[in-house]
C-alpha cells in the first residue's frame, strides 16, 4: 500500500492544498501505470541497477511524484510517500536532505495492530 502525503496552505477559495482528483491522476499516472503488476527488476527503468527494496523504490516514487505534485496550482508540496511492505513494516520517504545529497527514506519502521507508527 502506498500513503502520499500532501503539505501546504490550502487555497482561501476552495480550501484545499491540492485538488484530491488531480493527485490521484498524478498518482494513477507516475506510480500504478507505471509499477503496479510489473516485474520491477526488470520493467521499470527508474529502478534499473537498483535492488528494488521498500526504501529504494520509496525514493523512486517520490522522485517521480515531486515535481509533478509541486507543479500543480495551489501550491501544494509533497511532504512524504510512505510505502507499506507488510501489513507492519513500512519506509517513509521525505526527500533529498540537501542539495546533491540523496534522498532521506528513513528505515523501516513498525506499525502496531492499532495502526499507529511505533
Amino acid at each position: 500500500m502506498l500513503e502520499v502525503t500532501v503539505g501546504g496552505e490550502p487555497d482561501p477559495a476552495t480550501g484545499m492544498v491540492l485538488d484530491l482528483k488531480q493527485l490521484k491522476e498524478i498518482l494513477e499516472r507516475e506510480v500504478m501505470e507505471r509499477m503496479d503488476h510489473r516485474f520491477l527488476n526488470y520493467e521499470v527503468p527508474e529502478l534499473a541497477g537498483q535492488i528494488p527494496t521498500c526504501e529504494n523504490i520509496a525514493a523512486v516514487i517520490w522522485r517521480l511524484l515531486d515535481p509533478k505534485i509541486n507543479s500543480q496550482a495551489g501550491g501544494g508540496r509533497l511532504a512524504r510517500v510512505r510505502l507499506w511492505e507488510t501489513p507492519d513494516l513500512y519506509v517513509d520517504c521525505y526527500g533529498p536532505r540537501e542539495a546533491g545529497d540523496g534522498d532521506r527514506a528513513d528505515g523501516a519502521g513498525r506499525a502496531g495492530k492499532d495502526g499507529l507508527a511505533r
